[in-house]
């Protein structure tokens, strides 16, 4: 049996021992292949079936190591491990979102990886990607998936209009929406409430929600409340759709921009399929990709998100070593060109990134707008600051609170969070 971080009742420990990882140890034999648990957090339709393939190309080559896939819904996974990895029902291996990397090493739930058999490779990784899975100087994660946020639009309907190249600017963008919805009735350009959505903002004038180097929550300052307004505005004018405050305002946005209702979004990688599936891209070359446009600071770029593979640091010595060995294989360049081909994904090693891969004019796309990226700071609460955002934009956007009230909330909820920092 492996040993968990922290000590609890033995009760406790079974129960989710037999929830979490479904009793993969009970498989193990002295003599027998060991079994590891893997949890998955992918979209289960889209993404998990390649996944499961290379799992069985895996076992194929590594006779004396079963791999337990179990696919977890990624809006639960973050919670089940905690309460796993706290009470020794962890899985082997997690695919951690890379904010909650830092977050798990923080609390000992990871495993350091340097100079292990899951990281001889690192010097084929983007650095930006191995750099946002450490800690404290150590790496707790191999980078499996990447992506960011582009500005995505629809060729024809831009030709169409007269524009000929991807909007630079916010300001280029209001425009060229404006110029859209005359030229073609349709609107230019729909925005989104999110946090996440809203953080370029914040970089095209130079700040973000917190300074780091400084422990001060900015997401009430002045560059702050400058980029909000813009964000903002985009909600109202020529060619601009409204805010959608609805729960379903996501689906509502992806639906209209893939069926040629809207010419332009931001959105990430993680949609390529679907926006293949619209009606607006069977011809796939008519998705164009851009940086997300500058703000009035001059500066471009959106955060850089995706997942890494990291090793539970309460299994014993025999499956720590087998989820090295299957880490290794999963990110591996070949792998990675595999996962790419089969999910339109991003690879986060350049080898990956071959010719049949960037004829995909999706993935293409994408990596163009990669060096824009802004890896996310080391500071493990700093995912969990967009869920005060989250809120207070939305009330925002809907027009049940100001601008100034709104940041003065979200100022107010982060500072909870990071107590140690000033405002």
């Amino acid at each position: 049996m492996r040993r968990g971080i922290a000590a609890t009742a033995l009760a406790a420990s079974i129960a989710l021992t037999a929830t979490a990882c479904g009793g993969s140890d009970s498989g193990d034999s002295a003599d027998g292949p060991v079994t590891i648990t893997w949890w998955d957090t992918s979209n289960a339709t889209n993404e998990a079936p390649t996944y499961k393939a290379l799992v069985k190309e895996f076992e194929a080559a590594n006779k004396d190591i079963k791999v337990k896939y179990v696919n977890v819904p990624f809006d639960q996974a973050q919670n089940k491990f905690d309460t796993a990895a706290g009470a020794t029902g962890a899985p082997d291996i997690l695919r951690s979102e890379v904010g909650w990397t830092p977050a798990f090493a923080k609390k000992g739930f990871f495993l350091p990886l340097d100079g292990t058999e899951a990281l001889k490779d690192q010097d084929k990784f983007q650095p930006s990607l191995i750099k946002q899975a450490q800690f404290d100087g150590k790496t707790y994660g191999v980078p499996f998936v990447t992506d960011t946020l582009a500005l995505v639009y629809n060729k024809e309907l831009f030709e169409k209009a007269g524009i000929a190249e991807a909007p630079k600017s916010w300001d280029d963008l209001k425009k060229a929406a404006a110029t859209i919805k005359d030229k073609t009735g349709v609107d230019g350009y729909w925005g989104s409430t999110q946090a996440y959505y809203a953080q370029s903002f914040l970089y095209g004038e130079g700040t973000d929600t917190v300074d780091v180097a400084h422990k001060k929550i900015t997401v009430n300052s002045a560059e702050a409340k400058k980029a909000y307004g813009t964000w903002l505005d985009l909600f109202d004018g020529k060619g601009l759709h409204k805010a959608d405050t609805t729960a379903d305002a996501y689906a509502h946005i992806q639906d209209a921009f893939v069926n040629g209702k809207v010419a332009s979004i931001v959105q990430g990688p993680w949609e390529i399929t679907n926006f293949y599936k619209g009606s607006a891209f069977k011809d796939k070359a008519n998705l164009g990709i851009a940086t997300v446009p500058a703000g009035g600071a001059g500066k471009a770029g959106a955060p850089t998100g995706g997942h890494n593979l990291s090793v539970y640091a309460g299994s014993d010595k025999a499956h720590q070593e087998a989820s090295l060995k299957f880490i290794n294989f999963m990110t591996s360049a070949k792998s990675q060109e595999t996962i790419a081909l089969k999910n339109s994904t991003l690879p986060t090693r350049d080898d990956a990134y071959t010719a049949e891969v960037k004829a995909d004019p999706g993935i293409a796309g994408y990596q163009t707008v990669l060096a824009a990226a802004q890896p996310r700071p080391e500071l493990p609460e700093y995912s969990s600051l967009w869920g005060p955002l989250d809120t207070e934009l939305l009330a925002i956007a809907g027009g049940k609170e100001s601008l100034d009230k709104g940041l003065g909330n979200a100022e107010t909820a982060i500072a909870k969070l990071v107590p140690d920092y000033s405002k």
